[in-house]
């Protein structure tokens, strides 16, 4: 190990930047779907031995960047599926845009190299002991301004807060996992980021002589709070059972339809009578509201202006529930349509709208052009031009059902932003209800992290989160984050299941948001730093 570290700490120019960026792109394996949590050690480690190697600030920016750019474009890269519905017109800029998109976003950990330099890496020359204790300070130095950061992206430039590291703990599948993520309730996503990236990166310290006991206290120590964390979260869990609403059963529909058949106006009046089907066909009895997801309803079928479609999607409702669909919302002057909206509908039989809620996070180039006097394109997402924003997050009360705070598409990816800010106040939803297409994404890793990441959301708040997807993936999860009923992705078919209660009335983390989180950062980076100068002064 030692030989290594000190091999990639000698690398210069194009060499270093190239296994930078290998090992950015390496710690995607860590993610959803494939949930190998310790790949994050073969990513992070290596970069902290190249940082080390870094005589300046702009080398260590510049190494930082690199990787940034490999773990970005893995993580990013199911977004060109998205401009191959319409190769025609996107298909020519999937790559470079997916590409362009991952440089831009890595300028962020360019900032945390640059941060991570103001600890030097110890030289050869210093005792053993000392280049651990730098080494140590090094790495907490990196986790904190990699968390704030992290942050940062949440809402800078709008805000894409893609594959938060936190979330390498969401889709393991294992027990340790679900008990490791137990602890957002208190920390959020950022705080278990913080966490975690001091666990993967601080084994860099182990490129001492084998036998040197301070460095393996110092690997583990992490490790070690990390199983603390899983112990707690087993307990709470150890006692925990999913109860249930009652009198409310949900039928969740996933009709599998691909958006290129999407895109085919042809189809879409077929399409609908295809969900109503589903909807209706072999339901049992007790179901009482039937969801659909984001835009089932095809474009141009304006629900609030088309009483043949309201109407005919109405008739998939409970004769004594209501319908829950995704579909456009539009404005007209009397002249032409003016404000376009993807909402959500709340539709009684009868055909009666009983609430709406209009999508207040857009998707910056997908449902509206920010430079269009730039980029000579409509929006990816086509229509009648750019989606108009809704005016914020809501808690609708409808009848029959607890009440919900509905997020569509990536709305549900926002920690510490998925309940209205009335809620402090005491106007708090009993669950969340996530409405996604991720049929633009088809069969990539994107609706996989996706899932992920919402399922954080549920465990954050200590509410159920009931997630409908139009090709998968749809699930409830109950507020511990873990899952009541789920249908695959790219399954067809439906889900009848219960809605889970509420596992808190209020969180530590539903009450602060990322307060928290963001003094743990701050405490941790301002501590090794400090530390860091005290030895200075000692040394001198």
């Amino acid at each position: 190990m030692s030989r290594t570290a000190r091999a990639l700490g000698r690398l210069t120019g194009w060499r270093r930047l190239v296994v930078a960026f290998l090992a950015g792109a390496v710690i995607i394996l860590a993610f959803a779907p494939f949930s190998i949590t310790p790949a994050l050690w073969l990513g992070f480690v290596p970069l902290m031995w190249l940082l080390d190697g870094c005589k300046t600030w702009r080398a260590a920016a510049l190494t930082g960047w690199a990787f940034g750019f490999g773990h970005f474009l893995t993580s990013y890269y199911w977004i060109s599926e998205a401009f191959f519905v319409d190769a025609d017109t996107f298909g020519a800029i999937a790559y470079p845009a997916v590409a362009g998109l991952s440089a831009a976003v890595a300028v962020f950990i360019a900032v945390v190299g640059a941060a991570t330099h103001l600890i030097p890496a110890a030289s050869e020359d210093e005792m053993p002991d000392d280049r651990v204790a730098v080494g140590a300070l090094r790495v907490l130095l990196f986790a904190a301004a990699w968390t704030v950061i992290e942050w940062v992206r949440s809402w800078i430039f709008t805000g894409f807060p893609w594959n938060p590291t936190g979330a390498v703990w969401s889709e393991t599948r294992t027990p340790i996992g679900l008990a490791v993520v137990q602890s957002t309730t208190l920390i959020g996503t950022y705080g278990l980021t913080l966490v975690t990236v001091i666990a993967a990166m601080m084994p860099a310290v182990l490129a001492q002589p084998p036998r040197f006991k301070r460095a393996w206290v110092t690997a583990a120590a992490p490790l070690l709070v990390l199983m603390v964390m899983g112990a707690g979260g087993a307990v709470r869990l150890s006692g925990a059972k999913t109860e249930f609403v009652d009198g409310v059963k949900l039928r969740l529909v996933q009709a599998g339809i691909s958006q290129k058949d999407r895109a085919r106006p042809s189809l879409w009046e077929s399409q609908l009578q295809d969900y109503v089907s589903l909807s209706t066909k072999d339901r049992p009895a007790d179901v009482t509201h039937v969801i659909w997801g984001e835009a089932a309803v095809p474009p141009t079928f304006f629900l609030n202006a088309d009483e043949r479609r309201r109407l005919a999607a109405a008739a998939a409702a409970p004769a004594n529930g209501l319908l829950i669909t995704g579909a456009d919302r539009a404005l007209n002057d009397g002249v032409k349509w003016t404000d376009i909206y993807n909402s959500l509908y709340a539709l009684s039989p009868d055909g009666t709208i009983a609430a709406t809620y209009d999508k207040t996070h857009l998707v910056p180039f997908g449902e509206y052009m920010p430079l269009r006097w730039l980029i000579p394109y409509d929006k990816i997402a086509g229509g009648y031009g750019d989606f108009a924003a809704g005016t914020g997050l809501v808690t609708l009360s409808v009848p029959g059902l607890p009440p919900f705070t509905p997020l569509i598409c990536y709305e549900a990816v926002f920690s510490g932003g998925v309940t209205p800010p009335e809620t402090i106040a005491g106007t708090r939803p009993r669950w969340l209800l996530n409405l996604t297409n991720d049929a633009w994404f088809g069969m990539s890793t994107g609706p996989y992290q996706h899932y992920a990441t919402a399922r954080l959301r549920a465990v954050e708040e200590g509410l159920s989160l009931v997630r409908v997807a139009n090709t998968g993936i749809s699930a409830v999860i109950d507020g511990y984050g873990r899952t009541v009923a789920e249908l695959g992705l790219g399954e067809r078919g439906v889900v009848d299941t219960r809605l889970p209660m509420a596992a808190a009335a209020m969180t530590p983390f539903g009450f602060l948001g990322n307060l928290i989180p963001l003094i743990l950062a701050t405490a941790v980076g301002a501590m090794a730093l400090t530390l860091y100068r005290r030895r200075n002064r000692r040394a001198s």
